[in-house]
């Protein structure tokens, strides 16, 4: 496949304002029509996981794409044959970041391999997006934002919410004090499944076993590991404290204002599974207090999305809803001498059933042009998943934790400590 003169050209100018030294089923598809560029000034993308929100990426991006990959063949192949025989397909994303003709990649990989896989892709000059959540430690978002920040790379994490008007309004009434002192917010996320120790066996001969594990101990194969319920054991994800906290969390945080810092107490509870390959606790509440007394309370049992109260009111804020105490706040308008969040360009207005916003998509794109930081950061998609981690490891050890938010750190606490990281298997590491 060659590349365009033209395109080689912006490239090599992007990368040079970068400073960089290294060169469940298919959900709605964005019309293509909403990323129309001139074919010089199109990003070119390669596509790192091929499941059901890589195959959402990659449909919604199809002008774009370069290449595919997935140790899973069948979803390799079933990706390549949507973009057609120019198209290169990779098992190994390594092969795909070799490629010169790539400006960018979009991650939707098992939570495990995000981190690995987004370093060596800022390493070799590739901007990046990449799904939620957006690691499995504390110590990988650590690795993250390091690296982001020594090779100039662009990353924006895949939270959409920050990209949807709902959310946004609900997040500048807060931080313009409509509901007038904040006092706490409750976030609702679900529990997470169990089911018996049964289905280990060899693994289909289409998937490459051990680099689908990667990072993680070897064991053998199981369908209820692979393709999608991974989310629910701990050598993976975190359960649905990671999966819907990464989007809720990240709201609350945005709406608090401390979406680049973190709480100072932690106190998790939670029933753990006594058997079955699915790990992560079945029902549990987390509360994190904040240095200013605001505490966010997060798990089943409460609405779905998220609920700021105030002294004078409170917003409810999900997927397509926003409902406010007075309701007249729903049509705020907000003047030039209100605080400003970061607004996405061609912000969404609403949830459109699409399980990405194209107007994450633009932003992206338009920081990739500009060099500018994204509306999720590399550092704000960390800080965000950090509450989940933190949540599941005060469940795990059973104690009420306490935090330092400036130094990363838990206070007088080694044991704590030491769960910040985890060791990888080998050949992987940081």
């Amino acid at each position: 496949m060659e590349t365009p003169k033209s395109a080689i050209t912006r490239r090599s100018l992007l990368r040079k304002a970068a400073g960089t030294s290294l060169a469940f089923a298919v959900p709605t598809i964005i019309p293509q029509s909403v990323f129309a560029a001139p074919p010089s000034e199109k990003i070119m993308l390669g596509f790192v996981g091929m499941g059901g929100m890589g195959m959402n990426h990659l449909m919604s991006l199809k002008d774009q794409a370069v290449a595919v990959c997935d140790v899973d063949e069948n979803r390799m192949h079933g990706a390549r044959f949507q973009l057609g025989p120019k198209a290169y397909a990779f098992k190994d994303y390594r092969s795909l970041l070799e490629r010169k003709d790539i400006d960018a990649i979009i991650i939707a990989t098992p939570d495990h391999w995000h981190t690995l896989v987004s370093l060596h892709a800022m390493q070799a000059g590739k901007d990046v997006y990449c799904e939620k959540p957006l690691t499995l430690t504390v110590a990988e978002g650590q690795a993250l934002v390091k690296a982001a920040r020594r090779y100039g790379a662009v990353f924006q994490t895949g939270t959409q919410q920050r990209s949807s008007r709902e959310f946004y309004h609900a997040c500048m009434l807060v931080r313009n004090n409509y509901i007038g002192k904040l006092e706490r917010i409750d976030v609702g996320l679900g529990g997470n499944p169990t089911c018996d120790d049964s289905g280990d066996g060899p693994a289909p001969h289409w998937i490459d076993w051990d680099m689908w594990l990667g990072q993680a101990p070897w064991v053998p194969y199981n369908s209820r590991r692979h393709p999608g319920a991974f989310r629910f054991i701990w050598d993976y994800s975190g359960g649905s404290l990671c999966d819907w906290g990464a989007h809720h969390l990240d709201i609350a945080q945005w709406g608090h204002g401390t979406d680049l810092t973190g709480p100072v107490e932690i106190d998790g509870k939670g029933e753990l599974p006594t058997t079955g390959v699915w790990n992560t606790p079945t029902t549990y509440v987390v509360n994190y207090k904040y240095a200013d007394g605001v505490t966010i309370t997060a798990g089943p049992g409460r609405p779905s999305g998220v609920t700021f109260y105030g002294s004078k009111g409170k917003v409810y804020v999900d997927r397509g809803t926003l409902a406010t105490e007075p309701e007249e706040l729903e049509r705020v308008k907000f003047g030039a001498d209100s605080v400003q969040l970061y607004e996405s360009p061609n912000i969404d207005r609403g949830w459109t059933g699409s399980w990405v916003k194209p107007s994450h998509y633009h932003d992206w794109f338009d920081c990739i042009k500009t060099r500018r930081k994204c509306v999720c950061d590399v550092e704000i998609g960390h800080r965000s998943i950090t509450l989940s981690h933190l949540g599941n490891l005060s469940i795990r050890l059973g104690r009420k934790l306490n935090w330092d938010p400036d130094k990363e750190q838990f206070v007088g606490d080694e044991e704590a400590n030491r769960w910040l990281s985890r060791p990888m298997r080998k050949p992987w590491h940081l």
